[in-house]
């Protein structure tokens, strides 16, 4: 995870030298906004890999004589398949709308949103730390 950290540092550096040179160059300031933002979006994605990174175990990414191999095996949980994010993306898609055609609008996407959220977090959850 410390190369990944790494490379996301190098790229908010980059990011901030651009928006610098874009906002000093074009005046504009909705795109400079744009550039800021992705800045500190990698700033906070790099700062998070490179904490990670130290309470963890070294992985094979991290060893220059690391074979591929060494990397091998299961990763974790992944769903096979779920309901979830559809709840979700019809209950954001709902509140966008709301921003769009009134404000009445949230009150029938949040409860949406809300219940696509809770049944995604809890899903594999059938009592003390089980997954299935």
């Amino acid at each position: 995870m410390k190369v990944q950290g790494k490379l996301f540092f190098g790229l908010a550096v980059f990011l901030l030298a651009i928006t610098i040179l874009y906002g000093v160059w074009s005046k504009e300031p909705a795109g400079t906004t744009a550039l800021a933002l992705a800045f500190g979006l990698t700033l906070m994605i790099g700062y998070y890999l490179v904490f990670t990174a130290r309470r963890v175990d070294t992985g094979a990414q991290d060893r220059k004589e690391a074979d591929v191999a060494d990397d091998a095996g299961e990763l974790g949980f992944f769903a096979p398949h779920s309901w979830q994010p559809l709840a979700l993306a019809i209950g954001g898609a709902l509140a966008f709308l709301g921003i769009v055609f009134g404000w009445w609008l949230l009150f029938f996407s949040l409860p949406i949103f809300a219940i696509g959220l809770f049944g995604w977090v809890f899903e594999f959850y059938h009592g003390e730390d089980q997954r299935y």
